[in-house]
Order: C-alpha cells, then structure tokens, then sequence
C-alpha cells in the first residue's frame, strides 16, 4: 500500500518549521534533508524538502517559494486526552506569532491551520441526546480554546 504522505509549502522556512514541529511533538524527529543544485529556482545549497515525523505521521516541508500560502481549507488535527494536552498544544502552537482562531483551531506562526481537540468531544456530539449535543455546540461555538469542564458543564445543562 503506497504511504500517503503531507507536503506543507513553505516559502523558505521549511527546515526551521519542521524543527519547531518537532520541538511540540515529542514524538517528532527529522528523518532526511534534500537541497537545491545548480539550476534550481533557490540558491544550490538552500533547502529544498525536510521530510520528518511527528508521532509516527510523515510529513514534507518544501521551500517552493512565496507563490502559495497556506488557509483554512486544510487543517492539521490533534487529539487530545485531556486538558493539560489541550493547554499544551494550544500554548505551543500558538507561541511567538501563532494566533487563536473558534472552535480550537488555530495558526501557527507560519501560518499552517491546526484544529487541537479533546477526544470528549466526539463522544459528546454522538450521544443520542440532541439537546446534550445542541449546549456542547453552543458552548463551543463561543470558545477559541477549547475549555472540556465548560463543554462539559454546558452538555449536562
């Protein structure tokens, strides 16, 4: 089965985006690094893709240029046990120009879309009580982090 495998477009912060990922993961490292020759449109020499790993997931960063940025239109997704993960992630991923979006997404400083979830919350939008689900949204709705006890609290009504 042939590895699917995320390539993130960077204009040329690739290397020290994937060190920074790797960083917040602690399950993350660098696994090869390619670079430009001679007749690229970079400089031979500069960065062209690093792939790496964050908890067992390749990625590729590719310095492609200033030709594309990235939007809302893909996210990454982190589930979350708990409250310190969600703190955590949030804190990490939002640090030195990140910025808090609703409904726990969020940019990071390089402009990459991430949605840090709690694992309650799809166990919250699949009970069979659509009032329960109707105040988890709500609460939700009005959040930038994702709070568990006020989504919690809000659920049981």
């Amino acid at each position: 089965m042939p590895a699917i495998t995320p390539c993130l477009w960077f204009d040329r912060e690739a290397e020290q985006a994937a060190k920074f990922y790797i960083s917040v993961f602690k399950n993350g490292k660098i696994i090869e690094t390619s670079y430009y020759g001679e007749g690229g449109h970079m400089p031979a020499g500069t960065v062209l893709v690093v792939t790496f790993e964050l908890n067992g997931m390749r990625f590729q960063a590719l310095n492609g240029g200033p030709h594309f940025k990235f939007n809302e239109a893909i996210s990454l997704s982190v589930d979350c046990k708990n409250q310190d993960d969600v703190d955590y992630f949030w804190d990490k991923l939002t640090a030195d120009g990140g910025a808090p979006s609703q409904c726990g997404w969020l940019k990071d400083k390089y402009g990459v879309s991430w949605q840090i979830v709690p694992d309650i919350m799809p166990r919250l939008l699949q009970n069979p009580d659509r009032a329960r689900i109707d105040r988890a949204m709500q609460a939700m709705m009005k959040m930038k982090k994702i709070v568990i006890a006020d989504i919690e609290a809000a659920a049981n009504g």
